[in-house]
């Protein structure tokens, strides 16, 4: 018999959920970090162990990478991500955390933007000083959420390889394992610059990134204004939310068994942050983003609130499991790839971020 771990990080603590191989009957643990915002968490299953990580920040001590080894009943802190003393910055919040291709390696993104790597299961992380010291880093912006480092994709089949994305400064990529790093938003529409300036190298506000590991090469993103493709490995991108009823949203997810399957949670643009109608929907391309669909069996109607990017996720079963949490503190849960939903749990505080992972 397998479980499914789902979880989930708030402005307010981390809940962590548990069911069986039908993902029915759920048993919540929480709050974990009660009161500290978690931006960020991970199931890291390899090792022969399954370890929990969170990203957990306080406006007293400051952000901590905490594990645990036993599903949340006990935490240990690790030695965090810090800036080096020569860097007049610090760490406010922990944005991301994800396995890299080896063993042993976690990537972290953090605000400010900034990458750092752990080379001994997040015990200890370094910065990654090539994209710090890029000379365009400078010239970021800064979106209302924050300036950090949201989506970190390393290659599953070249360790050396690592696409990253920040709001405001777009997407970047380095094939030499952190040496040297590359704007990658060709195509990408910066719909907030003049006419005219709306294409350029870098500057552009992305909101996720996502890919199968089985079709590396081919990348979605979910931008702010704009769905995007790229079957060149980011080297150029064309639009493909043309048919959406908004192209406007935070998260982006490639279903686990299917390269060309991929789910987005339309939100209106501008002041209305949330979904057309304020209908609860999920969109599923089967087709690369060729053609939509809605999914909204069970979620709800009059809905005015927004589902972030971190806070769509899904699981590994055979037929996979799809979760979102939304800024009500409510979960849904799909136990066929989105067809049906279910709300798992409510009343959480402000939902950020939703992993899942099957053990």
């Amino acid at each position: 018999m397998t479980t499914t771990i789902l979880m989930v990080g708030t402005r307010k603590g981390l809940w962590i959920g548990t069911a069986a191989d039908r993902r029915t009957g759920w048993t919540w643990t929480g709050p974990h970090f009660d009161m500290m915002e978690v931006y960020s968490c991970m199931v890291d299953p390899r090792g022969g162990r399954t370890r929990l990580y969170a990203g957990a920040s306080s406006p007293w001590t400051g952000p901590q990478i905490q594990v645990s080894d036993d599903l949340g009943a006990t935490w240990q802190p690790t030695g965090g991500a810090h800036f080096p003393e020569d860097v007049d910055a610090s760490v406010e919040r922990i944005w991301q955390l994800v396995p890299g291709t080896r063993d042993g390696v976690v990537y972290a993104g953090t605000e400010p933007g900034a990458v750092f790597r752990s080379d001994d299961d997040g015990a200890t992380f370094q910065l990654e000083r090539g994209l710090w010291d890029h000379p365009e880093r400078t010239e970021w912006g800064e979106g209302f959420g924050g300036q950090a480092f949201h989506t970190i994709l390393p290659h599953p089949h070249d360790p050396e390889s690592v696409t990253v994305a920040i709001s405001t400064g777009g997407c970047y990529q380095t094939a030499d394992g952190g040496a040297s790093w590359h704007a990658r938003n060709a195509g990408i529409r910066a719909e907030f610059l003049p006419e005219g300036q709306q294409y350029p190298d870098f500057g552009q506000c992305v909101h996720k990134i996502a890919r199968h590991p089985s079709a590396p090469e081919r990348l979605f993103l979910q931008n702010h204004g704009g769905v995007y493709r790229s079957e060149d490995h980011a080297l150029s991108w064309q639009s493909i939310g043309d048919t959406l009823p908004s192209d406007f949203g935070f998260p982006v997810v490639v279903h686990p068994h299917e390269p060309a399957t991929v789910f987005v949670f339309p939100l209106g643009a501008g002041d209305g942050r949330y979904p057309p109608e304020a209908r609860a929907r999920v969109w599923r391309s089967r087709d690369a983003g060729d053609s939509w669909e809605p999914l909204d069996s069970g979620l709800p109607h009059d809905f005015y609130v927004g589902v972030m990017r971190d806070a769509m996720t899904a699981d590994t079963h055979e037929v996979p499991g799809l979760y979102l949490g939304a800024r009500n503190g409510a979960v849904w849960g799909s136990a066929d790839a989105g067809d049906t939903w279910q709300q798992l749990v409510a009343n959480l505080p402000d939902v950020m971020v939703v992993r899942a992972a099957t053990v």
